[in-house]
């Protein structure tokens, strides 16, 4: 099964995708682990794209693309796979669709996970980090003991530049201008499901499971 996770920065897609690869036994493809691995092994499209990242360019479409094409044709590939994150904007679908069509494939289900903006503020921006261990607390659901502290050391907890809730916003705004337009251009030709991204994570995961015929 071949699916397409769509949804807000910090409305639980990366956690979905995780149950839907324990469940189905599929790898979730990601563009950052694409990349990484071409830059790594330094590949002609790691290469490629380590020249644009290191003068702060964005990566073209024509590379990701090439990279994904590499990765789909992968033996573990072969029952389906997870894409969270790609594309991201309407040229991107367009390019992934010409891809998948040279691959005689294509997207059998689109789940969108629906969280309200204020809710993903919330979520984000109520993260505390203890930076030398990484453990994470929130200031609402997941409180440190003492405001502001880590438990075991009591050193400073920390907020990330990625969930100042500006920051947060500016992600939030890119999204609702690039990315949730795929929901309309997708809506003709694939199958598209909306759940409730502020239930429980474990709701959600069921409602993703009843969609999938997984019960």
């Amino acid at each position: 099964m071949k699916i397409l996770l769509l949804g807000p920065p910090g409305g639980g897609k990366g956690t979905q995708a995780k149950h839907l690869i324990d469940r189905l036994n599929i790898p979730q493809i990601s563009t950052g682990d694409m990349l990484r691995e071409h830059v790594n092994n330094k590949t002609n499209l790691g290469l490629r794209a380590k020249e644009y990242m290191s003068a702060g360019a964005l990566v073209p479409d024509k590379v990701i693309l090439g990279m994904m094409k590499e990765r789909l044709a992968d033996d573990d590939c072969n029952n389906g796979y997870i894409l969270d994150g790609f594309p991201r904007t309407i040229p991107q679908a367009e390019g992934l669709n010409s891809l998948l069509e040279e691959l005689n494939q294509g997207i059998d289900i689109i789940i969108v996970i629906e969280v309200k903006d204020d809710n993903i503020v919330e979520r984000m921006s109520g993260r505390r980090v203890h930076p030398a261990s990484g453990r994470i607390y929130h200031v609402k659901y997941n409180p440190p003991k003492n405001q502001g502290k880590d438990d075991p050391t009591g050193e400073e907890l920390i907020v990330r530049e990625d969930d100042k809730e500006s920051t947060v916003r500016k992600r939030l705004e890119i999204y609702h201008k690039e990315t949730s337009p795929l929901i309309q251009y997708y809506k003709l030709s694939t199958k598209i499901c909306h759940i409730d991204g502020e239930k429980d994570i474990n709701e959600v995961s069921k409602s993703i499971d009843q969609i999938l015929n997984l019960n």
